[in-house]
């Protein structure tokens, strides 16, 4: 374990872990003792760190019933989207200009690993480098505090695993996404900020797709 975190942000942090890789499904309660067990600590730190995620969105507090994983509604997921959107579309706007081609090199290695994880089924990968993706242009962004608050809002609310396998409409709409990806490497290319912050709020994160978040 890292010495710098507490107990209670190693538990916090094994949870959120568990439910983005969807070990942890809506409506499921948590088993206080099982994750005692699991990390090797006490009762304490694992209800200090329920106590957080409830506060900070991840789980509800039923009473009589204990913790529970709080699930996604259609019109979260959807709003969600909308700001992530806005957001990401001002990281990338910011980062315009500062892209040079080590940088495009980078997203477009990502773009390759992307296609390769969805051909082989292995989502975990693609989540990986879709994020990986993003991530290159949004630290360069100049605006620490944007970069805080994307990483919390994708942290909270994006899943980190899908059900792919044998799904070719999931599959189709991965592809399609990663196409999007060449896009936007493209509009950095012709530093069109006004263009990327455009694209990436209405195409490439349309709440049409926001859906996915709830299944």
């Amino acid at each position: 374990m890292d010495t710098y975190l507490s107990l209670k942000d190693h538990v916090y942090n094994f949870i959120t872990g568990e439910i983005n890789a969807g070990n942890l499904k809506p409506e499921e309660k948590v088993n206080e003792q099982r994750i005692s067990d699991i990390l090797n600590v006490s009762r304490t730190p694992v209800r200090e760190a329920l106590i957080q995620l409830a506060s900070d969105g991840f789980l509800e507090n039923v009473p009589r019933k204990g913790f529970i994983i709080k699930g996604l509604s259609d019109q979260e997921a959807r709003e969600t989207y909308m700001i992530l959107g806005a957001l990401d579309g001002l990281a990338a706007a910011a980062a315009c200009g500062k892209i040079g081609e080590k940088e495009l090199k980078e997203m477009q290695f990502y773009i390759g690993s992307m296609k390769l994880a969805i051909d082989s089924d292995n989502l975990d990968m693609y989540y990986k480098q879709q994020e990986a993706f993003h991530q290159v242009y949004t630290d360069k962004c100049g605006n620490q505090s944007l970069i805080d608050l994307l990483h919390r809002i994708k942290n909270k609310f994006l899943r980190k695993s899908y059900s792919l396998y044998g799904d070719e409409s999931m599959k189709d709409i991965l592809n399609s996404t990663n196409a999007e990806h060449e896009e936007i490497i493209r509009l950095f290319e012709k530093e069109d900020a006004a263009g990327l912050e455009s694209f990436l709020r209405e195409v490439h994160w349309r709440v049409d797709w926001a859906y996915m978040e709830t299944l």
